[in-house]
């Protein structure tokens, strides 16, 4: 039970923040005042079940909207929310996370832990926040000024999966209205379902903007990582059970660190802990001096 906490943790978390069950069995979407609440994770607005707002859709709809250029509490909120955890909602309370980790158990000829060019690919997700989450929905408006959540409308596969689909299949008129921009999405969806097999979360690693937001507050985040030097032997242990491939006794605060706990987990000298509250931090650099934080 223990080995499966994450696991659970993530499970009901999904159904905590999706269980509007009336709305799958009649292919309407959920419009009770929760529904004016963001959810620390992708929780997309238009899926059947959504209780709550994606914060992602939610920024993305007020700087779209030509009344309003700056939304204080969906910021405040991703602000609250990163300075207290990081990235450790992606590791436990993200829906579409808890479907990578389950796609990546199916087996296949050889798993890898990153897609070649890695280095050069994470910071994709930045480039997507920068673009398709601030700017274009701020610049590119229509006659009457307003914007469109070019994100969710374009690129979101976690939209396309716990909206679109359900929301097609529930709705005759929709199946009916099906055209270009479905099939692009059901394409990205695709792609992303196939890579997550081979690949260990490629939607997180280098795609979603939320994870680019959480990922700037891991190294200052009150829940952290700590690496003892006096313990850590530099086996290399903890890389290897880390799935997204993090030098942990480098940077044990990395910004890709989604906060799984394997490399807790792994190490044979208890060298590595968790915290709330930053403390002193004394990590192994590559030169094998002690660094004080």
């Amino acid at each position: 039970m223990k080995k499966r906490a994450r696991l659970w943790v993530q499970v009901g978390f999904s159904a905590l923040t999706n269980g509007y069950l009336l709305g799958f069995v009649k292919g309407k979407i959920f419009t009770g005042p929760t529904k004016a609440v963001c959810v620390p994770g992708l929780n997309c607005y238009s899926c059947p079940g959504a209780l709550g707002s994606c914060p992602i859709g939610s920024l993305q709809a007020v700087l779209g909207s030509r009344n309003y250029k700056f939304s204080f509490y969906v910021i405040g909120f991703l602000m609250l929310i990163g300075s207290l955890a990081g990235r450790f909602v992606c590791g436990w309370l993200c829906p579409f996370g808890l479907i990578q980790d389950l796609l990546y158990k199916i087996p296949f000829i050889k798993k890898r832990k990153n897609l070649p060019g890695h280095k050069v690919l994470v910071w994709m997700k930045y480039v997507i926040l920068a673009v398709f989450v601030i700017i274009l929905p701020l610049f590119a408006v229509d006659i009457v000024g307003q914007g469109s959540p070019w994100f969710c409308q374009y690129i979101c596969p976690s939209g396309t999966l716990t909206g679109g689909i359900p929301l097609v299949l529930l709705n005759e008129p929709l199946r009916g209205a099906i055209g270009w921009l479905f099939q692009w999405k059901m394409a990205i969806l695709l792609l992303m379902i196939f890579l997550s097999v081979i690949v260990y979360r490629p939607f997180c690693k280098y795609v979603c903007p939320l994870g680019a937001v959480y990922s700037l507050f891991n190294p200052i985040a009150l829940y952290r990582y700590q690496v003892d030097a006096e313990k850590c032997t530099k086996c290399g242990k903890c890389q290897k059970a880390c799935k997204m491939d993090i030098r942990v006794w480098e940077t044990p605060n990395s910004r890709e660190c989604i906060r799984c706990g394997d490399c807790l987990k792994s190490c044979p000298h208890g060298a590595i802990c968790s915290s709330m509250g930053k403390k002193k931090e004394t990590i192994i650099v590559k030169d094998g001096q002690q660094n004080d934080k």
